[in-house]
């Protein structure tokens, strides 16, 4: 019985140290950032370009200093910094990603990641 506890100790030890183990979402929606509403009726618009923005944090024994919630409004903020919208350009199609990887039980680091549509209307 000694021997089986061991066993499953060394085991337990062993995986903990093993490679990352990753864990990944995408959450498709629709946030309405820069509060405008279009009719995409008429062909008067066109897609310029993509915007991203990402953030990141390592929570120690499940401790950080940013919340989830803090980190997803973190990668929205920098998404929309990078787009560098001007005259009638606006964010269309975002998209966060959340990906978890625990290097091991008691370390794991948290990214989040924001992209959408750059959509610019000339009418």
């Amino acid at each position: 019985m000694k021997n089986f506890f061991t066993i499953c100790a060394f085991v337990a030890v062993a995986f903990s140290f093993t490679g990352c183990m990753g864990i990944s979402s995408t959450a498709a929606t629709n946030h309405n950032l820069t509060q405008t509403q279009v009719v995409l009726s008429e062909n008067n618009f066109h897609i310029v370009g993509q915007a991203y923005g990402e953030a990141s944090a390592t929570y120690i024994c499940g401790l950080c200093a940013v919340s989830k919630n803090a980190l997803r409004n973190n990668a929205i903020n920098e998404m929309s910094r990078n787009a560098n919208l001007t005259g009638s350009q606006t964010l269309t199609n975002v998209t966060i990603n959340s990906s978890v990887y625990m290097i091991t039980p008691f370390w794991v680091e948290i990214t989040y990641s924001a992209s959408a549509n750059i959509v610019e209307f000339f009418k």
